[in-house]
């Protein structure tokens, strides 16, 4: 069922075309990325998050990149449509290896990726862009560079300079070869108008507590919405309440309602 690489990119990029709204909510290892396919999503996205807590890793790149290439993999073989990967900072403060470790990726079937500038200034995560860009075009390859700048996410500014540095950054991150901009932790309509009006870029949000509903993203010019880590939260808070509903109560009442609208996964993993 897996596409080509190439194909998968091309019908990625054109799920974030004007007017649209692509709704990504994200996976973390091959079988909630088939369920997420199966419930009817466009694309899957990874969370950088989830995919190291479900090896065992606190988020931030402690997760060995060979982990993350061979979960990429698995993903790409159980699903038909495109996958973006979540890669942090790129694994490294250099931008050529940056560009290597993405070019990977690429090579396992990842159509998109995130990159995140952090708390480095925005030089870096531009010169990375740039390296990512020349690397594929060596290989005449091609990916979906999602450029996520942390101007809310870590308040780098003062609140009342947000909007203008996150303009400021998506402007430098598109002339560097960005295909979208990520502005995780922006809430207000009107703030992502603006960006959105003035970068010409996507723009992607993340589900955030207070976030408008997806209509209005649309209508803000919000082309795309990701859930981050939120799906894998939830599934991880419905383990706790049964554990310890069964630990403590000794009853299984929790359990058997979460898993209630769990699909046949047999069904569902058996491709071709």
């Amino acid at each position: 069922m897996s596409i080509s690489q190439e194909s998968s990119t091309a019908e990625f990029r054109a799920l974030h075309a004007a007017g649209s709204i692509l709704v990504l909510p994200n996976a973390w290892d091959a079988a909630s990325a088939r369920i997420v396919e199966a419930c009817g999503a466009k694309a899957v996205a990874t969370s950088s998050a989830a995919v190291s807590w479900a090896h065992g890793y606190p988020d931030g790149e402690a997760l060995p990149k060979e982990t993350l290439l061979s979960m990429v993999a698995e993903i790409v073989r159980a699903v038909g449509v495109p996958l973006s990967v979540d890669s942090e900072e790129g694994f490294s403060s250099d931008p050529a290896e940056a560009a290597e470790f993405v070019l990977e990726l690429v090579r396992v079937g990842a159509a998109g990726i995130n990159l995140e500038d952090g708390q480095s200034p925005p030089d870096l995560l531009t010169a990375k862009i740039a390296a990512i860009k020349q690397a594929c075009a060596r290989e005449n390859r091609t990916v979906f560079v999602n450029a996520r700048t942390d101007v809310y996410l870590r308040s780098l500014v003062p609140a009342e300079n947000a909007v203008e540095e996150s303009i400021a950054r998506g402007r430098r991150y598109r002339e560097a070869g960005a295909d979208g901009l990520f502005v995780p932790g922006v809430t207000d309509l009107a703030a992502m108008k603006q960006i959105a009006d003035t970068v010409d870029l996507p723009l992607n949000v993340l589900v955030w507590q207070g976030l408008p509903p997806v209509a209005e993203l649309r209508a803000a010019g919000v082309r795309r919405v990701s859930a981050g880590a939120a799906t894998a939260r939830a599934a991880y808070g419905a383990l706790v309440h049964g554990t310890k509903e069964m630990l403590g109560e000794g009853r299984y009442d929790a359990i058997f309602s979460a898993a209630a609208d769990c699909p046949n996964m047999n069904a569902i993993l058996k491709r071709g």
